[in-house]
């Protein structure tokens, strides 16, 4: 396990790179939201990036994330699920996270209405969007993505903040740039199409590709790999960090 040492040279690394990718893109690194993916990751760890000022957790499985989120909830911490969610996992969500990363269809958008209606609360979420077209990869086609967002849009108990994808792994990064380019862009054309919705967010990039991700206009990355270290790839690739 990282020493509070390494990990600390890792936050450093990660936070200088987010700023100087946000320079290249002439932006403010205020506006990125670092969201370290402790899917994996002991608490112990967790515990250690939260001492250090990470306050932005994401998790991919919902029996793994609860016992961290149950045992570890100081004020300020916000966690995240950004991997693939079933619709019969609403109710487990719905109220210990934050905001909910890969929305993707209606019927798990109408599961979490009726949790978030129960608990009277209002839950941020994210559309996930398929830009690359991989079969091994979730989310809708950015064709299905106005349709799903004005159901939403009339939902009193989500709130749509924006988009998100994943990227294809690939050994240059560049390579997914035109990735980015068009999660953005489609965005910005839901924007003009859904102007109820906020459309804030921009949640693209991880650990391989983060950087590129900001030029492109990244709101959120999800980086866990170079934070805390090497971990499991399930054999989809779906590692979301």
């Amino acid at each position: 396990m990282l020493t509070p040492e390494q990990l600390a040279a890792n936050l450093e690394y990660v936070h200088a790179a987010i700023a100087q990718a946000a320079e290249r893109a002439s932006r403010s690194a205020q506006d990125i939201t670092l969201v370290a993916v402790s899917k994996t990751v002991p608490l112990e760890l967790v515990r250690m990036a939260y001492n250090l000022g990470v306050t932005n957790f994401g998790e991919n499985r919902v029996q793994d994330a609860l016992p961290k989120i149950e045992a570890f909830h100081p004020a300020g911490v916000r966690w995240h699920m950004i991997g693939h969610l079933q619709s019969n996992k609403a109710s487990k969500v719905v109220g210990a996270f934050a905001i909910v990363h890969s929305v993707d269809n209606a019927h798990l958008a109408q599961a979490l209405e009726r949790r978030a209606g129960e608990q009277d609360i209002q839950l941020p979420v994210l559309l996930q969007v398929n830009i690359s077209g991989e079969a091994s990869k979730e989310g809708m086609s950015p064709a299905e993505a106005p349709e799903l967002a004005r159901l939403i849009a009339a939902l009193p108990h989500l709130k749509v903040e924006g988009l998100m994808t994943i990227a294809p792994l690939a050994q240059n990064p560049e390579d997914a740039r035109p990735v980015f380019r068009q999660l953005r862009l489609l965005r910005d054309h839901l924007r003009d199409l859904i102007p109820q919705c906020e459309w804030q967010q921009l949640s693209m990039g991880m650990t391989d590709d983060y950087r590129v991700a900001i030029e492109e206009g990244a709101t959120i990355v999800r980086i866990g790999r170079a934070i805390f270290g090497e971990r499991l790839v399930n054999k989809a690739g779906k590692n979301n960090s």
